[in-house]
């Protein structure tokens, strides 16, 4: 088998967590006196970090109004999330067989580490990434490359040898953007719109490695 190494976002991919993200993202907004459309909402904020998307929608502020602002919307997400958080369909077992085949994977994901710490916490998946870089790791988010140049680095992989496993637009930009394979899933977005992908797929009950290693 060819050697190659998965980069997942989180959002979207490991958890389907982006109808709870819209229900706080819609109240933390309106508590701030913005009415947030569901437009502004795809293509302003998912796959962008707090510091990128907060200031879009509120204009200049203060790096630490803009880190409060992020903070506040986050606990927020996570109480309205707690009880139904589950990973997506058929991503343990996916993960089991990377296992098996030694295929190196990391996460890559614009979300603080508290979302990424709760996200594996109550999937049960901490023992699948050893990996881990949050919006902490990059000064330029999703669409930039940034994320996804470093976590192949992290692994010691070319970005040419990674698939990136996205559900936003601006992450599969970002994929692109790097050298990378994509593989767009549909949580967030239809198949059409993902079609600047090289594979698309609902979730991962039918995946498999060697799916993955025919994209190369």
């Amino acid at each position: 088998m060819k050697k190659f190494a998965i980069l997942f976002d989180m959002d979207g991919v490991i958890i389907d967590s982006n109808p709870f993200h819209k229900i706080a993202l819609k109240q933390f907004c309106q508590q701030h006196g913005y009415d947030l459309t569901d437009e502004a909402l795809r293509l302003k904020i998912y796959g962008r970090t707090n510091k990128d998307w907060i200031p879009n929608l509120f204009g200049a502020l203060a790096p630490q109004l803009v880190a409060q602002y992020g903070e506040e919307k986050e606990a927020m997400f996570r109480e309205i999330y707690k009880h139904d958080i589950k990973p997506v369909d058929g991503l343990i077992e996916f993960l089991n067989a990377l296992d098996r085949n030694s295929i190196p994977r990391a996460i890559a994901t614009s979300a603080p580490r508290s979302n990424v710490d709760f996200t594996l916490k109550y999937t049960g998946t901490e023992r699948y990434f050893e990996t881990i870089l949050d919006e902490a790791f990059v000064t330029r988010g999703k669409p930039d490359p940034e994320i996804y140049l470093k976590a192949a680095q992290a692994l010691g992989f070319k970005p040419e040898d990674c698939i990136v496993i996205e559900d936003s637009l601006s992450g599969v930009q970002a994929g692109k953007a790097a050298g990378c394979k994509v593989v767009g899933i549909t949580t967030t977005h239809t198949a059409e719109e993902l079609l600047n992908t090289n594979l698309v797929i609902a979730d991962f009950k039918t995946l498999k490695p060697s799916d993955l290693e025919r994209l190369f």
